[in-house]
């Protein structure tokens, strides 16, 4: 099956809300490598890579998020498979 890597932004309420543990728990139940971090503008950003399906289910659950979220927008940018560590984490 097709590897692929997304690099995403996720703009709404989505820090102080369990954002990037949930994102790292979700990706690791899906196989995926990569990492999640806050940025300064309230956003959270990550690089998620695995099998395409997987990748794009991830994708599908960042426009919801955890309980506490409240996504306004998801933007995303297929990358070139990159090196990533074997899990995923927050950074």
């Amino acid at each position: 099956m097709a590897q692929i890597c997304i690099h995403a932004w996720v703009s709404g309420r989505v820090q102080g809300v369990w954002f990037r543990q949930s994102t790292k728990e979700k990706a690791i139940s899906l196989g995926l490598s990569g990492w999640v971090k806050n940025l300064p503008d309230g956003r959270v950003e990550l690089i998620a890579a695995g099998e395409e399906k997987a990748v794009w289910q991830l994708e599908a659950w960042l426009s919801r998020g955890p309980e506490l979220a409240n996504v306004a927008d998801v933007k995303r940018e297929l990358i070139e498979i990159c090196d990533l560590p074997e899990s995923f984490s927050i950074v």
